[in-house]
């Protein structure tokens, strides 16, 4: 034996075979162990103190009747339907108004009801008053509200499918949330299983001290992870609890992993659709008609207003008061005639005002189908991408299948078999990614259009 070289095996005595067969029997125990703590529940893997949880529908349900804008938009509506009521009133029923007071004289004032001096002087007025022409005015208050009306309806609308869209989005954080904890789990099981194989490799000779340096490294990278995944599960439901109207954190129930099938609808015939009863196009179009409108009734400022009142009058010292009653009759014709521009302001005003929502509603009827085929397009691509990412999962799958059986049998390096592990862990959070993020991209397509595509499995 040459100086300086280390012992084999032969020279000291132990013959070739019996020391494989001892290192082999080292590894097949070290690996027995790692199986056998991996088996055994984890403290990572235990499910979170039990949440209150809520289903979709209920979520959107809870949420809706909270939400701001939506109360907001439906407060709207009520408005407008009383307005709209005024503006039949008009055409139909006088102003009435009634009106009574009692007066103290001191000394003794001559009362007009009983012909001589009282100290006390009742008198009561009934007031009636009916428009008969304002220039216009009233058609185009029934042409505004019932627009107003058009345009609130198309509002309340509109702010029910946003506040959809927020809850589902906010829903779909706290499932996706959930399953990326799930991928983070695994990711961290699967580094700590790798980890015991590369230690019990290096302890048998099998492979190097820096192959288990390397996968105690990701092993704190799935570690980090995790804590980051479990503050975001825990942010997403303390979110979703405030939307619906809950004091703390609430836990979503888990959706159907399969998808909506592709749009009923064409792309054209989503266009069209957006055009006619899309809540946003409504809107603008119904406001430009309220702006002009109100435009021609400003207009109307410069013609003679004729109304007619009628009054009943009663004087005593006494309530009712019945000791002199007068009734008139009045028609009056009102002209403008100079009010220091205050008219021409108005008309100013309300001709820019109609201006600006038609340019709107031009802009608006513009983008239809650009906003259309962006929403109908990206739920499609989505969709597919999502299909694509399930199919990368099954791929990255098997490859860190066969990566992690070559590096158990040594025909790999830890570099191949931490890319597969890499690969795997990106395929599965893009696949969660992917999928919630079609059923997002179809809620965006459905609060353009303005109703459910999929009222049959939109909850599933």
């Amino acid at each position: 034996m040459a100086r300086g070289s280390v012992p084999s095996a032969v020279a000291l005595g132990v013959p070739q075979a019996r020391a494989r067969t001892g290192g082999g029997r080292l590894m097949l125990a070290l690996l027995a162990t790692l199986q056998f703590q991996l088996q055994a529940p984890s403290l990572a893997a235990v499910r979170d103190d039990s949440f209150p949880t809520v289903t979709l529908p209920e979520a959107l349900r809870r949420a809706t009747g909270l939400d701001p804008s939506y109360v907001a938009a439906v407060g709207l509506v009520d408005n407008a339907r009383w307005a709209r009521r005024s503006a039949f009133a008009v055409f139909l029923l006088p102003a009435v108004a009634v009106e009574t007071d009692a007066t103290k004289n001191l000394p003794a004032f001559f009362n007009f009801g009983t012909l001589r001096p009282e100290s006390y002087a009742v008198s009561a007025q009934v007031a009636a008053r009916f428009d008969l022409f304002t220039g216009g005015q009233k058609v185009a208050e029934l042409t505004r509200s019932a627009a107003v009306l058009d345009a609130a309806h198309a509002g309340e609308l509109q702010a029910r499918f946003n506040a959809a869209f927020e809850t589902e989005a906010t829903y779909y954080a706290v499932v996706s949330d959930a399953e990326l904890l799930r991928v983070a789990r695994e990711r961290a099981q699967r580094a700590e299983q790798q980890l015991g194989v590369a230690r019990a490799r290096v302890v048998s000779g099998a492979a190097v001290q820096t192959d288990s340096l390397q996968l105690r490294l990701e092993l704190s990278k799935a570690q980090v992870g995790l804590l980051v995944q479990q503050t975001a599960l825990r942010v997403a439901r303390l979110s979703l609890g405030s939307r619906i109207g809950a004091v703390g954190p609430v836990d979503a129930v888990p959706l159907d992993s399969v998808l909506p099938a592709t749009p009923p609808l064409t792309l054209d015939a989503a266009v069209e659709e957006a055009a006619n009863q899309g809540p946003s196009y409504r809107q603008a179009r119904a406001l430009e008609r309220a702006a002009a409108a109100v435009f021609r009734g400003r207009l109307g400022t410069y013609l003679p207003r004729v109304s007619l009142t009628g009054v009943g009058i009663g004087y005593s010292n006494s309530f009712y008061p019945r000791a002199a009653k007068f009734t008139q009759l009045t028609l009056t014709v009102t002209l403008p005639i100079w009010d220091n521009f205050q008219r021409q302001t108005l008309i100013s005003q309300a001709r820019v005002t109609r201006d600006i929502l038609r340019a709107q509603r031009d802009s608006a009827e513009r983008s239809i189908r650009r906003d259309v085929t962006a929403a109908y397009d990206g739920y499609v691509t989505a969709r597919a991408a999502a299909d694509i990412a399930a199919q990368a999962v099954a791929v990255a799958r098997e490859s860190y299948r066969v990566q992690q059986s070559r590096y158990r049998a040594g025909a790999s390096t830890i570099l191949d078999l931490l890319k597969a592990q890499s690969d795997l862990d990106d395929a599965e959070s893009g696949l969660v990614a992917a999928r919630y993020a079609a059923r997002l991209a179809l809620a965006g397509l459905e609060t353009i259009v303005g109703r459910r595509l999929f009222p049959e499995q939109e909850y599933r």
